[in-house]
């Protein structure tokens, strides 16, 4: 059998971006729609919220709707000074990652900047191959598939090799659509049917390897 081919989302699924980091993101993207577009905060509010629930990213629609440039956009609203005290590392995530066999590729809708100085923070950069983050994917945020289709083709990937690991069930549908092994990190109760595996967080899934196969 070919090696297996490990594909984690970043935030929320390797890391908890919720109690600090996505608190943040939002603030700094409503600061920038109301200077660049002129609106008022709860405007801004309304706007990335909107396009974010109809493209699966803020940024989708400001491209689309506002000819916005997505380096300038990306810049100003990952920047994280006090980054180090916002990112929850899990002490254990480590030997969890190390007991995978095969190669693992980071896919995240965040800038490569910032993708990669949350896996410095939770000491776990060097077990990945690839940190495939929304430039390499040509603004082309998951859930849709021409992000998927690009990191296919850059890492020469069959998709019945690759496991999918996201706290998103919408980007798993575009995983198993294209032939991909789904792991579905939530603590719901009850999964789709499009994902294989359903875990609490990513520490579980040492455990669960033998039910991939």
């Amino acid at each position: 059998m070919s090696e297996r081919v490990w594909i984690f989302d970043l935030d929320n699924t390797l890391h908890n971006a919720t109690p600090h980091i996505f608190p943040h993101i939002n603030r700094s993207m409503t600061a920038y729609l109301q200077e660049h577009l002129q609106l008022s905060e709860d405007a801004a509010n309304e706007m990335r919220m909107d396009y974010w629930q109809r493209y699966g990213a803020t940024l989708s629609g400001l491209i689309k709707h506002h000819g916005t440039e997505p380096d300038h956009f990306l810049w100003h609203t990952h920047q994280f000074p006090d980054l180090k005290n916002m990112v929850l590392r899990e002490p254990r995530l480590r030997r969890a990652l190390e007991q995978l066999p095969g190669k693992k590729v980071v896919f995240s809708n965040a800038p490569q900047h910032y993708a990669e100085a949350v896996l410095k923070l939770l000491r776990i950069e060097d077990l990945f191959d690839d940190v495939f983050a929304i430039e390499h994917a040509h603004y082309r945020p998951k859930p849709q598939r021409q992000g998927f289709v690009r990191l296919l083709r850059k890492h020469h990937l069959q998709p019945s090799r690759c496991v999918m690991v996201e706290d998103s069930s919408e980007n798993l549908q575009t995983a198993k659509r294209m032939g991909m092994k789904t792991v579905w990190v939530s603590k719901q109760s009850i999964a789709p049917s499009y994902v294989d595996i359903k875990i609490r967080n990513v520490m579980e899934l040492p455990r669960v390897l033998s039910r991939l196969n």
